[in-house]
């Protein structure tokens, strides 16, 4: 009889999940229910699931509105009218198609049509839905002649008074408005919701024949659904067979081209994999992904292929990987095994300039009636739910900051707030809209749209309904198309190399990029700075912990600095061991055997693998579902005590004491699933490795395609700072010289146009356009004359100091630039056949204060370039010691000087603790540890330079300073206003600093670790 179910996903409306929804009908009895949100087909493979379980027969469909307004409910009669709605939907998200008013000819749906948009023709497919309120209406001539073709309407919207209370909310969000100015047409009726069947037939007792017709339709539709079928793309040739041909081919070529002739070993496992993957049938998965990256090195593109694809060797032989699984040990089994139920992936990275090169060849290529990207269901957030329904309360934009911006027990208790609180706990988990997921993609063999109706975000990639969950649910594997700025930092340099010096650099020959010799030099140092991954100074602190000086060391860091492997302990035990090797025996021999280059840690997710094969005596498929069981996800978590019993069991069996398996399953179970798996942390150093090569052989040209790419950890401050400490010249921008990214010219890096918050970028790049087209511009006037710029953008330009070319100071410019634009009308810019110069006039002298630039740079692009920012301090002090001296220093309190690069913070049960990074006079970064009791009377105020006493601790070559004191320092009065002193000060709130929150606790000490330096006895 509920022909009209809505669930939350019908967004900013439906009160219900799809659990709740199926639960609340099951206590009631109810034994069919339709599920038709609002334009979506979102959720209805978990409701099909959910439904089977509670033993209701699911029927889907959708509920069509436009602009708010009911135009009819579409049911499938089968699973294939689902696509035929998915199909319209998706030409309105799409293609702009109109939704009409009344439902096209669809061959496999019923159409129920609200009382209110009652069309004068009903077609064989449709009815009129009634509604209890409109039953009284049913007297009239007009309507009554319909009852053969009506049907009960009872929408579920919500389940109790705080529900539509909920809903209420949602609309007012939905709409933008308070809850006052809501009108009957924004929300459901208070009568939408899901009731005993045995009063909704009294209420219609009186009209039989509606009941009869409802019964009858709901008996015609049917929801089956096969979850088992696999529905990605079947073949890549023309059948299977053919692909696996295509597959051993392109493997076979691929192992010759990597391995040369001695490769029986390589070809062995080859054999092996090809076999799996037929079974399997994966075949075209491999051969589509080939396909993607050999598109991408046709173009000229550079691509890493990561995550546990690298496992694989024939993935290495097709060159979707650059990680051999021989010389790393790698396990297909952690990819792929002949048990595993999920479907794989492969995560490969592009640039972030070129993605979307890939992503148009994708969907040409594989057309985009078989490919979408995934969607994800973007919740309501703690910041966003305070905010929205603080919003529709009424309350003003302060009260709003402080609720998002302060933690929940320092909320004013008054009674709006109570509310807030009370609808806003109740929204936690809601959806709140569809979005991308952020790389991946569906190929699917038969249209999409059979599955799910499709949207089209500003991005310009259809995204599909459902997320990647749902996608594994019903048989679609997704191929992660991913972007990132490290590669685009490689590409660039490499570019520019070959642009400046002339020498082509083959960046992906592991010669270079693997145990370079200056290279590990800058790794034992943690002169890492703007290279990919190994730059923050967790890592670049973990680097020198471990004085890292190969390619393997960097690859088991890549790992440990992972938050489950930090965070259980073993990071620290790692940096132990590591240091002191005969300082401790391998808890078993087992671990010896297996994991001695990791000195008997599990650093790695294979590394479980390894245990459960060889410790506890599980099958390498079996020791994967326990491996996956520590994924991190809940629904695994939930698995950890399924597979315990089991790794239990067989270690009992292999004769292990009740102690020694309870150990080695702690250490197991630590890891939580945070780790990476060994081939992640081998592609991550791989490009780590490429990255540090370019920095240590062309670091000018690294930095400068660092800072046009927009950095990583760091703000640009940071890197114009790493560049110059290469052996720089920093210019800012000029109109002559400066393009709109940075460019190098000698040892002098030109700033970009880019940097100036100001200057709109058509301006920036019409700036650089017309002088290639007309040459360099000879003054103030000729610029004005050929780019279109209002007096506030030749200002920015002045004040920068993009007209130094001409030798006048700022202040002259300036008062010559406004007498130009006084004169000078818009029809005359251009270069015209005769150039009449602005009548010469002579102005008198003006005088600049020393520091002025520093001070409008700091405006203009956030921080100064022509001097330090310990040049602006008041005081001529610079610290007792300084950096280099640290080392010295162990156990003893030092005082500083440093400017704030970063603050990272960490909750702890005493309060908020920092690690601060910072420079000294010198350029030279160091660390600090600020615990809670400091922070309560020495807390940071913001990006500066302080003053710093605390006591240095040198823990495995790397010194840090727990700081008990510290005091930001007054910086010199901004020389522009020296006629307004209220403004004096004004300028240093543009200083930045980089703050980052975590909500890890701190890492365990030695003693808090427990794991054991000794041999346990059997």
């Amino acid at each position: 009889m509920y022909i009209n179910c809505h669930s939350f996903h019908s967004l900013r409306y439906g009160t219900l999940s799809v659990e709740e929804l199926v639960q609340k009908a099951k206590t009631l009895g109810i034994q069919e229910l339709v599920l038709t949100d609002i334009n979506t087909v979102t959720a209805i493979y978990d409701f099909k699931k959910q439904c089977d379980t509670a033993g209701i027969r699911p029927i889907a469909g959708v509920e069509i509105r436009k602009d708010n307004k009911l135009l009819y409910i579409a049911i499938a009669r089968e699973f294939s009218g689902i696509g035929e709605v998915n199909r319209m939907i998706t030409a309105h998200n799409c293609d702009g198609a109109e939704l009409t008013e009344t439902a096209p000819d669809f061959e496999n749906v019923f159409v129920v049509y609200p009382l209110q948009n009652m069309p004068t023709v009903l077609k064989d497919n449709e009815y009129i839905g009634i509604r209890e309120e409109e039953l009284n209406s049913l007297i009239r001539p007009e309507l009554k002649k319909h009852l053969h073709r009506m049907v009960i309407l009872q929408p579920v919207t919500f389940s109790s008074q705080k529900e539509y209370n909920l809903h209420l909310i949602l609309r007012a969000i939905d709409k933008n408005t308070l809850l006052s100015m809501l009108s009957e047409q924004d929300t459901c009726r208070k009568s939408e919701y899901l009731k005993p069947e045995r009063e909704l037939m009294e209420e219609f007792q009186y009209y039989p024949e509606i009941i009869e017709n409802t019964r009858k339709l709901l008996a015609a539709c049917s929801f089956e659904f096969d979850f088992e079928k696999v529905r990605n793309r079947q073949s890549y040739t023309r059948s299977r067979t053919s692909d696996l041909k295509m597959l051993t081919r392109l493997a076979y070529l691929g192992l010759k081209k990597r391995y040369g002739h001695d490769y029986e070993e390589a070809r062995k496992r080859v054999e092996r994999e090809l076999e799996v993957i037929n079974t399997l049938n994966f075949c075209s998965y491999f051969l589509i992904t080939w396909d993607i990256v050999r598109y991408s090195n046709r173009m000229g593109l550079m691509h890493v292929g990561r995550g546990s694809g690298a496992n694989s060797i024939v993935s290495y032989c097709l060159g979707i990987t650059d990680i051999c699984p021989l010389e790393l040990d790698l396990y297909f089994e952690r990819f792929l095994n002949l048990n595993r139920n999920s479907p794989p992936d492969f995560d490969i990275d592009w640039s972030w300039q070129n993605r979307d090169t890939i992503l148009e060849y994708i969907f040409k290529r594989y057309g985009k009636e078989h490919v979408a990207f995934c969607g994800t269901n973007v919740q309501f957030k703690y910041k966003s739910i305070f905010r929205e329904v603080g919003k529709v309360f009424g309350l003003p934009k302060e009260e709003l900051d402080g609720l998002a911006n302060q933690s929940v027990e320092n909320h004013d208790r008054n009674s709006v707030v109570k509310h807030v609180h009370r609808y806003g706990a109740m929204m936690e988990k809601f959806p709140n809209q569809r979005s991308m997921h952020a790389c991946g993609i569906l190929i699917s063999e038969d249209p999409i749209t059979n599955f799910t109706a499709l949207e089209m975000p500003p991005k310009g990639f259809p995204i599909a309904q459902f997320d990647m969950d749902v996608a594994e649910d019903i048989g679609l594997e997704k191929f992660d198309i991913l972007s990132q700025r490290g590669l685009g930092t490689i590409n660039d340099t490499v570019a520019f190399i070959e642009k400046t010096k002339g020498i082509t650099v083959d960046i992906r020959n592991t010669a270079l990029s693997k145990n370079e010799a200056k290279a590990n030099e800058y790794l034992a140092i943690g002169k890492t700075i703007g290279c990919f991954y190994i730059e923050s100074p967790a890592m670049r602190g973990l680097l020198r912990r471990l004085k890292c000086s190969d390619y393997r060391t960097l690859v088991a860091a890549s790992s440990i600095i992972r938050p489950g492997v930090a965070q259980s302990g073993m990071m620290r035990e790692y940096i132990f061991r590591h240091n002191h090797p005969d300082r401790f025996e391998y808890f078993h021999p087992v671990f010896e055997d297996n994991l001695k280059e990791t000195y008997g840690i599990m650093v790695y997710q294979e590394d479980v693998i390894k245990i459960a094969q060889y410790f506890g005596g599980v099958s390498l498929a079996d020791a994967d579902i326990l491996r996956r069981a520590m994924s991190g996800k809940e629904r695994s978590i939930k698995k950890v005590q399924e597979v315990k019993t089991n790794f239990f069991k067989k270690c009992q069996e292999q004769g292990h004491s009740e102690a020694l398996t309870r150990e080695a399953f702690r250490q197991i179970e630590s890891f939580a699933g945070y780790s990476f798996c060994k081939a992640h942390s081998a592609s991550y150093a791989t490009e780590s490795y490429q990255s540090l090569y370019l920095k240590v052989y062309y670091p000018l040209e690294f930095m400068v395609s660092v800072i046009n790419n927009q950095g990583g950890f760091y703000r640009t401050e940071v890197y114009i700072h790493e560049a110059r400490m290469s052996g720089a010249g920093i210019q800012v921008p000029c109109v002559n010289n400066s393009e709109f990214l940075a460019t190098l010219k000698g040892n002098e890096i030109y700033l970009g146009f880019m940097l100036m918050e100001r200057l709109e970028t058509k301006i920036a790049h019409r700036i650089v356009e017309e002088r290639e087209r007309n040459g360099t511009y000879r003054s103030l006037e000729d610029f004005i004359r050929r780019i279109p710029a209002g007096i506030e953008t030749i200002q920015t330009l002045i004040f920068i100091g993009a007209f130094r070319f001409t030798g006048k100071p700022k202040n002259e410019l300036l008062v010559e630039a406004r007498m130009l634009l006084v004169n000078f009308r818009p029809e005359n810019r251009g270069l015209m056949l005769i150039e009449e110069p602005v009548q010469p006039y002579r102005l008198p002298e003006l005088k600049r204060e020393p520091f002025e630039d520093a001070f409008d740079e700091i405006e203009i692009i956030g921080f100064p370039v022509s001097c330090s920012p310990f040049d602006l301090l008041q005081t001529s002090y610079r610290g007792s010691v300084f950096v280099r001296d640290l080392p010295r220093f162990h156990k003893r309190q030092v005082k500083m000087l440093a400017y704030l690069i970063s603050r990272k913070h960490v909750p702890t049960k005493k309060g908020a603790m920092f690690f601060g990074t910072w420079i000294d006079v010198n350029g030279e970064y160091f660390d600090t540890t600020h615990f809670p009791d400091s922070l309560k009377e020495y807390d940071f105020q913001g990006g500066g330079c302080y003053l710093l006493l605390g006591t240095v601790e040198v823990d495995y070559h790397f010194p840090t300073v727990t700081i008990h004191k510290m005091a930001k320092l007054p910086m010199i009065p901004d020389p522009r206003y020296a006629y307004a002193q209220e403004k004096e000060y004004d300028i240093y709130q543009k200083i930045r600093e980089d703050v980052s929150m975590t909500s890890r606790k701190p890492y365990p000490q030695a003693q808090e670790i427990n794991l054991p330096r000794y041999r346990i006895n059997r």
